[in-house]
């Protein structure tokens, strides 16, 4: 008992003696907690975020249960060993019993431009997934095409380089990674759920052929950020091991048990006094997803579309911009569409439940710059129904 209370008593005095180097940077230029845990002065490093939940589901007809949900805790830990090499860990808790490694990489500092970094990286894909603390985004759950397109939280093991140019206002990233389970026994991708399933998080992954991502960001304009992002490969499948390299039957089985995966993302954010204005767009094209479905039919597969298609755009205003407090209160409304069959092969049949149009609109109250209480009204219809499906959310969320 004594040494874990003498561990939290120097976690909050490093917390407390630690100052980010972020102050000098352009307003427009977005850092996630493990950025800013880089760029932050001190040794030993510590931070974290987490949100509470309440989801209520609303029907005129019959009564239903809401839910209450300790939806994540994060700790965030990371050391620096010298002026160039560090590490940076992300541990979470979700729903109270179940953990994740969320991050773990070691980034070297080459020169002020060019960073290398290797472990378990975040795939650098639209805004949502590398910016998912509650305090980053409007209304109480993550948009819903950041579920579906962008399974959020997406991360595998792999290496590459990052780094900020500020002469020429650009920040990238390039990784070579492991890719999406799609097939060890039994099929881990499909139409309704995308590539969500088929992650591997880490954990005692298998890799049959290499990934690449990569993302750009231009922040040049005042107030504004723009991002071009991408990821290229095919998905892993266990079939491949073991395989006689002779053996053309076997091999011809092995690749029918794999997609090939294009995803393309822009995002634009835009900031200038109280308007925030935010807009997301992916397009996924699935090669092979005929003999895909075919091969996994029955074995949990079956429906994959051929390419996925969604965006949104989310708008909002600080309305105590004027008054002379840290507080922001910012209403606001965010409308999505996407579909996950937006083509199909031809031996399957488009399923219209998969495209989905969601509106959401709420309030965002911060009572300062790392808390935030939200509310919101989500209304979601798929290409079936005639009426929207409402939930009430409430909730809130803090990073430090």
């Amino acid at each position: 008992m004594k040494n874990i209370t003498l561990f939290m008593c120097l976690m909050l005095i490093s917390a407390m003696i630690l100052k980010a180097q972020t102050d000098s940077l352009p307003s427009n230029l977005y850092i996630n907690s493990a950025e800013k845990m880089l760029l932050t002065n001190g040794n030993l490093k510590i931070g974290g975020y987490g949100e509470v939940h309440y989801n209520q589901p609303l029907s005129s007809d019959v009564m239903k249960n809401g839910t209450l949900d300790v939806h994540r805790f994060v700790m965030m830990m990371g050391y620096q060993f010298n002026d160039r090499l560090q590490f940076v860990t992300e541990l979470e808790f979700e729903h109270v019993v179940e953990f994740y490694v969320e991050q773990a990489f070691l980034q070297y500092k080459l020169n002020k431009y060019i960073n290398l970094r290797g472990g378990l990286i975040l795939t650098p894909m639209g805004i949502v997934n590398e910016y998912h603390e509650p305090v980053a985004f409007n209304g109480v759950e993550r948009p819903q095409i950041d579920n579906a397109i962008s399974p959020t939280t997406w991360r595998e093991v792999g290496f590459g380089i990052t780094g900020i140019i500020l002469p020429v206002s650009l920040k990238y990233q390039l990784y070579m990674m492991n890719g999406f389970n799609s097939f060890d026994g039994s099929a881990h991708i499909g139409g309704s759920s995308g590539l969500r399933s088929g992650r591997q998080k880490g954990s005692e992954s298998f890799v049959s052929s290499p990934n690449f991502s990569g993302k750009v960001e231009y922040f040049g304009f005042r107030g504004l950020n723009i991002g071009l992002s991408g990821y290229f490969g095919n998905t892993q499948s266990t079939l491949y091991n073991g395989i006689d390299k002779n053996d053309e039957a076997a091999i011809a089985r092995a690749d029918s048990s794999v997609i090939g995966i294009s995803m393309l993302g822009v995002d634009a954010r835009y900031s200038i006094k109280g308007l925030k204005l935010t807009g997301q767009l992916y397009y996924t094209n699935l090669s092979n997803a005929d003999q895909f479905n075919e091969f996994t039919s029955g074995k949990g597969g079956g429906n994959l579309g051929s390419s996925m298609f969604g965006y949104y755009v989310d708008l909002g205003y600080n309305v105590l911009r004027s008054a002379k407090t840290d507080m922001q209160l910012i209403p606001f409304l965010r409308y999505s569409n996407y579909d996950t069959h937006y083509n199909v092969p031809v031996n399957i049949a488009d399923n219209p439940a998969y495209q989905k149009e969601v509106y959401t609109t709420g309030l965002s109250f911060f009572l300062t710059k790392g808390a935030v209480i939200k509310a919101d009204m989500q209304l979601v219809k798929n290409g079936t129904q005639d009426e929207f499906a409402k939930t009430f959310n409430a909730g809130f969320g803090i990073m430090f």
